[in-house]
């Protein structure tokens, strides 16, 4: 029989108890910092850290190219991020940096670094809308794009000048104007200049529906040719009630041959090719430029177009007022209205009615 002294028998059961004691305090005090942790990287990751004031959203631009301090320069500027360390730490686990993508981000109130830094990271960019209208030449074209997406505007301009760019499109420089359709769309910010193009031809040839093109074949005009009239048509009238009728005096004067006699085509030279100041009012002597545009001195359209005809006025050549008349003139109430004659005489007595407004308005130029 085995004999055990009471005294080492307790010893040994306070020396168990003490290690049972320190485990469990030290179970506790890992569970206690893995809870601190825990919290800390949850604040890190989830917590809001972006303020916005009282904006709802803000939209910001990262270019192509751009490091990661330039990153934090253009979150920064605008005040948006609360925690700066804990953005720029989980930034650096996330590796974010190396990852950097360029783009329109729209970052939201309340966003939380992981979600703000997911974001970024795959590129998750928010599409623009990219309006152009009212553009009279290409240069100005490429300006008003360039102040909407990231490409550039002499690259833009270069490709558009690009003979053999634009045979592709069965266009030349001096059509290259008809391949775009003033409108409303969408774009990502990052895309280029040969991307707006073609994503411009696959919007022309989703505009000329077998419909549109087999009115103009009716009319037996190409589609550049079109589109040089409807935006003489543009010029002439703000007044949409009005286009399929001045269109109607276009297209009888060109299927008898006439010359065209159009206004706008005098102002294009003037100020686009000449660079003269908006001119108001057309004198005779402007009537002897010698210019391929001007439909005072030669037969059927002009090289291409004068500016970027809205859908209204391309559709107001296509679906034009069958009528018989051969003139028209602004009316003397400068209202903006045209009053239409079928012959000369007439004509001239409503452009003299006219030219006297102008004088008591002292509108010489």
């Amino acid at each position: 029989m085995a004999y055990y002294h009471p005294r080492y028998s307790g010893r040994k059961r306070r020396k168990k108890t003490k290690l049972q004691k320190f485990i469990l305090f030290t179970l506790l005090f890992l569970i206690l910092v893995a809870l601190v942790v825990g919290y800390m990287l949850y604040r890190v990751m989830y917590h809001p850290n972006v303020w916005l004031g009282e904006k709802e959203e803000v939209s910001v631009y990262i270019p192509h190219g751009t490091d990661f301090n330039e990153v934090k320069s253009i979150l920064y500027s605008n005040g948006m991020i609360v925690n700066r360390r804990n953005f720029e730490w989980l930034a650096k686990q996330k590796e974010y940096p190396a990852n950097i993508k360029p783009g329109h981000y729209v970052i939201e109130q309340g966003m939380n670094n992981n979600d703000l830094i997911n974001m970024l990271r795959a590129g998750k960019q928010t599409p623009v809308q990219v309006v152009f209208n009212n553009i009279n030449t290409l240069e100005e074209l490429a300006g008003k794009v360039s102040l909407q997406l990231e490409l550039d505007s002499a690259t833009l301009i270069g490709l558009l000048k690009d003979s053999a760019l634009l045979s592709k499109y069965n266009l030349q420089p001096e059509t290259a104007a008809s391949l775009f359709i003033p409108n409303t769309y969408e774009f990502y910010w990052t895309t280029g200049a040969d991307e707006f193009i073609e994503r411009m031809q696959r919007e022309y040839n989703k505009f000329w529906s077998e419909g549109r093109k087999s009115k103009a074949k009716e009319l037996e005009l190409s589609i550049p040719e079109i589109v040089t009239l409807a935006s003489i048509v543009e010029k002439e009238t703000n007044k949409e009630e009005e286009k399929d009728e001045i269109a109607g005096v276009y297209m009888n004067r060109l299927t008898r041959g006439w010359l065209l006699q159009a206004d706008p085509t005098l102002k294009y030279i003037l100020e686009y090719q000449m660079g003269d100041e908006e001119i108001r009012r057309v004198l005779k002597r402007d009537k002897e430029i010698e210019s391929p545009y001007n439909t005072y001195k030669y037969g059927g359209l002009p090289p291409g177009p004068i500016c970027l005809p809205s859908i209204s006025s391309i559709d107001a050549v296509l679906n034009y007022d069958d009528h018989s008349y051969f003139y028209f003139c602004a009316k003397d109430d400068l209202s903006g209205y045209h009053v239409f004659s079928k012959n000369l005489n007439q004509h001239n007595l409503n452009a003299r009615k006219y030219q006297r407004a102008l004088d008591d308005q002292n509108i010489y130029r």
